[in-house]
């Protein structure tokens, strides 16, 4: 608690939708239709906070899933990568995760 009171803190929400997706059509170099489709996921995965998730996916997750997927990796093993596994340990989490990217790929 001590060195967390040295420190200002500022809090953060994430940015609208609209802005969201083109800060990661930008950063990932993917085309807007898959940018669009990261943030419906991180929405998503991001309502799950609190109901066995301790924290949501961050815009730098969704955009590490966007390279992986100009890259030419498959969306559902990009999400696994780059979103899914970097936030949960569990695996009933995982596989809820999972789906929801097979939902909205």
């Amino acid at each position: 608690q001590s060195t967390k009171q040295r420190f200002m803190a500022i809090e953060f929400d994430y940015p609208p939708r609209e802005i969201e997706a083109r800060v990661i059509e930008r950063e990932a170099g993917v085309g807007q239709e898959v940018a669009q489709r990261l943030v419906k996921l991180g929405e998503k995965v991001r309502n799950l906070k609190n109901h066995g998730l301790e924290e949501g996916v961050s815009t730098r997750l969704l955009i590490y899933a966007g390279q992986l997927i100009r890259q030419g990796v498959a969306p559902a093993s990009a999400c696994e990568a780059a979103v899914t596994r970097p936030i949960t340990d569990d695996p009933d989490m995982q596989r809820s995760i999972q789906e929801l990217t097979k939902a909205i790929f």
